[in-house]
């Protein structure tokens, strides 16, 4: 009984274990190293948003940016909405 009980449990197991690494983990992953950047943002870098606004950080405060866009044009955003920085040697 004890056999067969473990061997029912076995592939569930193993499948959780599969859906750990190949979805949970890389996801995890992803959202400390994104939480990261937007904690490490500072005034000069280039960014881009969620929404694929392109600017430069004039003004950091505790949970927003301020971004330079066209025409000297300063908008504000939550820090959230940063989606990546821009390498300015790629530029």
């Amino acid at each position: 009984m004890n056999g067969d009980m473990l061997g029912t449990l076995l592939p569930i197991i193993a499948m959780f274990a599969i859906m750990w690494f190949l979805l949970i983990r890389p996801a995890q992953k992803r959202q400390k190293q994104t939480k990261s950047m937007q904690e490490s943002l500072k005034r000069g870098d280039k960014v881009i948003t969620i929404g694929g606004l392109h600017g430069v950080i004039d003004a950091v405060d505790d949970t927003s940016v301020f971004l330079k866009v066209a025409d000297g044009t300063t908008l504000q955003f939550d820090r959230q909405a940063v989606g990546r920085v821009v390498d300015a040697s790629a530029s």
